[in-house]
């Protein structure tokens, strides 16, 4: 591997996936604290259609992906509030929605080529130093914005009641928390994926959750075990010229599994305070 840190874009690769890392490590943690494992993954796929507006009217597909994922986002935001026995439906939908409208429009739009797989399964090796800066500064963000809001946020994923009769606008939060997610799926998506990010938020986190209740180690083991397995994917990939979103993915199923397993037959009592 130590030659192949004389790419360039293995360089990239890496540093994309360190910022990568603190992106899902951070969301992923509030994701899996707050039990909205399946939002998530209605939000990621949904971004699909974002891909393909972009793609079918000339936009950057940045700009495309997170304006429609983030009006995803508001849309289960507002029925977490207000509708939360339809919530399952209507993630379902959008998932499908989002997927099919995606898939259409790409198709529909001149000069279609397959390089929108990339999209879905990820393609880290070719990420740029644009796409760094951009994850670098939503990494930053994110940063601050915990740091800032800690106990806010503490509060809103073990005790939301309380914290509301603290005075604190647990909606405005709420509805913060989705949009986060709906920008962390688009950023994160050229490393892994639409299809797999969903793995790098939630196993990361299940993960760092046999180890320690606090929010913020859970959040910091989370990143190094999320920059860890994407470390180990990248070199198999390179190796043995897989992709390297699923490989990725695979080493962390892998280590979910040995760790799960370790956990609960081997040593029940790992967890640190």
């Amino acid at each position: 591997m130590i030659n192949a840190l004389s790419y360039v874009f293995v360089q990239n690769a890496l540093i994309g996936a360190f910022f990568t890392s603190i992106i899902c490590g951070i969301i992923g943690t509030l994701v899996v604290t707050n039990r909205m494992v399946f939002v998530a993954g209605g939000i990621a796929h949904s971004v699909y259609g974002g891909v393909g507006i972009a793609a079918f009217f000339g936009l950057p597909i940045l700009v495309g992906a997170t304006g429609f994922s983030v009006f995803c986002a508001a849309i289960l935001a507002y029925m977490l509030l207000y509708a939360k026995e339809r919530l399952d439906a209507l993630i379902g939908s959008l998932w499908a929605f989002g997927m099919a409208l995606g898939v259409i429009l790409v198709e529909l739009t001149p000069g279609y080529s397959k390089d929108f797989m990339g999209y879905l399964f990820g393609s880290i090796l070719s990420i740029t130093q644009n796409d760094i800066a951009v994850m670098a500064g939503f990494s930053s963000f994110l940063l601050v914005f915990m740091v800032l809001n800690y106990r806010v946020i503490l509060g809103l994923s073990y005790d939301n009641e309380f914290t509301q009769l603290q005075g604190i606008n647990t909606r405005f939060f709420g509805v913060m928390l989705m949009v986060l997610i709906a920008i962390g799926v688009v950023i994160s998506m050229r490393s892994v994926g639409i299809i797999l990010i969903i793995a790098l938020l939630s196993i990361p986190a299940y993960c760092s959750e046999i180890f320690t209740a606090s929010l913020a180690k859970m959040m910091f083991l989370a990143s190094a075990i999320s920059f860890i397995a994407m470390f180990s994917g990248i070199a198999i990939a390179y190796y043995y010229d897989l992709q390297a979103g699923a490989s990725i993915v695979i080493v962390l199923a892998l280590f979910s599994f040995m760790l799960a397993f370790y956990h609960h037959f081997l040593s029940p009592k790992i967890q640190f305070a």
